[in-house]
């Protein structure tokens, strides 16, 4: 993949999950907005609070699926590319020194004992 192309596909990442994040606000903060133009939400603010967050909610699950989906597969691949990525030097090493000790072990176990 070229540098470009992978710079392009980060930048649609962070976009869908800025996207999401918004509308998640816009779906708790309009409704509250509304619910505090009426008296009695004014001075049971705590009761506004509650509502707004429940239908936040609400609207987020009925109408947020295909951000959600977007965000959710993009911290998917996000986390796949780490589990592959390119091992450091000392790990490198490592897995050299573990073949050549199980290589030693086997050939020492393969000889007749005199």
């Amino acid at each position: 993949m070229c540098p470009e192309c992978a710079r392009r596909l980060v930048d649609v990442k962070i976009r869908s999950a800025v996207v999401y994040s918004v509308l998640r606000l816009l779906a708790f903060l309009v409704p509250l907005g509304i619910m505090m133009l009426f008296p009695i939400f004014r001075e049971m603010y705590w009761i506004a609070l509650i509502f707004a967050a429940l239908i936040g909610i609400s609207l987020s699950v009925i109408f947020l699926r295909r951000p959600l989906d977007d965000v959710s597969q993009g911290l998917a691949e996000r986390r796949a590319q780490r589990a592959e990525k390119p091992q450091t030097a000392a790990e490198h090493d490592t897995e050299i020194e573990d073949a050549a000790n199980d290589a030693a072990r086997s050939t020492d176990a393969d000889r007749p004992e005199a």
